[in-house]
């Protein structure tokens, strides 16, 4: 015989399920809006990943090392001497770089015997750029003199000998500039910050 009760019982439990499964959707859909929501801006304006490819700025960092780029601060300041720049390649937008910044717009720039100079109106017979800091050998190759427009900057690898930069393809636009590395977060052992870079210049 038939329990119309039972019936009844087995009804109200099973909405009673499917209200619980669509609670959950519901929830579900409003965790991954909210995340959505905050994960989007800050992957696409705030900050973004960079992988080093290559040996163009060893020692500083090396193939395969991951990085983190804050693309906000040049918002709302601009790129300082010895700050690492993540920018688009001149000959192909496509490509990404990473250098440092050695020259400043208005600044001339003279690479010659192994030494930068810097001549800028603080230093108007030039000065030697010290980067004993972070340089295994404070040498840089070739002959250069270039002056930089209101809008440029020189870009160097600090593999000196290694590195396709300003002494080849010449000073990159602010506007080419994707943003400033602010943290190496892979491998572990070598996580770092990286504050401003300071010259007695």
């Amino acid at each position: 015989m038939n329990n119309p009760f039972s019936r009844k019982n087995a009804e109200t439990g099973d909405k009673k399920a499917a209200g619980f499964t669509v609670g959950l959707v519901i929830e579900f859909v409003q965790v991954l809006a909210i995340s959505l929501a905050i994960i989007i801006p800050v992957r696409y304006f705030l900050i973004q990943p960079f992988y080093v490819k290559g040996a163009s700025m060893e020692p500083s960092f090396w193939d395969h090392e991951y990085l983190i780029i804050d693309e906000l601060s040049y918002r709302f300041t601009t790129p300082e001497r010895g700050d690492i720049v993540v920018f688009r390649y001149p000959n192909d937008p496509k490509q990404f770089f990473i250098k440092r910044v050695i020259g400043l717009p208005g600044e001339t720039v003279e690479i010659a015997g192994g030494q930068i100079k810097i001549y800028n109106d603080k230093n108007p017979n030039g000065a030697v750029l010290d980067e004993t800091s972070y340089l295994d050998q404070d040498y840089t190759t070739m002959t250069r003199t270039v002056t930089l427009k209101a809008d440029e900057y020189y870009v160097l690898g600090d593999n000196r000998i290694a590195s396709l930069d300003s002494r080849l393809f010449g000073p990159i636009k602010k506007d080419a500039i994707v943003g400033r590395v602010w943290l190496r977060g892979w491998p572990p052992e070598r996580w770092k910050v990286f504050a401003e870079q300071n010259y007695a210049l």
